[in-house]
């Protein structure tokens, strides 16, 4: 099988490729980029993958599905790319961000700077189509994505997993909590922000806890200017 993460992710995750599963989701894949418009483009389904290796990886952010609107969603959970306007939830993340950290919003959504300092933007189902959100979930790729959390778990350099809303937190059972960092709080969304999201302060908790654990914190200033990252071609 030719490598599709051009990392060391894949010698991680290649077994779960293997897998009469994968080969599965694979076939429904083919048959839905063909008939369906699908977020994001195939090129890009392991964007989160490419951009944070597995032994770089300090902080995991899980969403659920791409965001699935047309032009928004590049492989990473609550990114955009620029020129898109920024989503709701992603508003919300910012205001939070102010308020723990004094940060102010920036007039883009790419997170690209975040993913490259080791923050694993994470959906645990990685293809949406167009207008229909969770519309691929329990087609396969829950497999794969829990894996990644776990053998990210079981990994000897701790990882802190920020689970937000009751679908991440649901992950919880995939890691080890006593040798890892959980931080818990309610979704950004707008319709639950306001139930513990806001006040959280995931982000100085984040820093705080990767200062214990030796590691560099995390530079959650976003850059006012963004250009689109160059990735190589890879595809399910």
């Amino acid at each position: 099988m030719k490598p599709f993460i051009h990392n060391d992710w894949w010698d991680v995750l290649k077994p779960e490729f293997e897998k009469a599963s994968y080969q599965n989701l694979r076939t429904f894949l083919v048959q839905e980029y063909q008939t369906q418009f699908i977020h994001p483009d195939m090129y890009h389904i392991f964007e989160a993958f490419e951009w944070t290796p597995f032994s770089q990886v300090k902080v995991v952010i899980l969403g659920q599905d791409p965001y699935h609107e047309p032009n928004q969603a590049h492989g990473l959970s609550f990114s955009v790319l620029p020129g898109v306007q920024v989503p709701p939830s992603l508003q919300n993340i910012y205001k939070e961000l102010q308020s723990d950290l004094g940060i102010a919003p920036v007039n883009h959504g790419y997170l690209e700077k975040w993913a490259k300092q080791g923050v694993l933007l994470l959906n645990s189902v990685l293809t949406v189509r167009n207008g229909k959100a969770y519309s691929h979930k329990g087609k396969g790729w829950e497999q794969i994505t829990d894996a990644a959390i776990q053998r990210l778990s079981e990994r000897p350099t701790p990882v802190v997993f920020i689970l937000w809303g009751r679908a991440a937190q649901n992950k919880i059972s995939l890691i080890d909590t006593q040798t890892n960092i959980v931080l818990q709080s309610a979704h950004p969304s707008p319709l639950s922000a306001y139930r513990g999201f806001f006040g959280s302060k995931p982000f100085s908790k984040t820093n705080i806890a990767l200062e214990s654990l030796g590691e560099t914190p995390i530079d959650w200033q976003l850059p006012q200017n963004v250009t689109v990252a160059e990735t190589p071609a890879h595809h399910a």
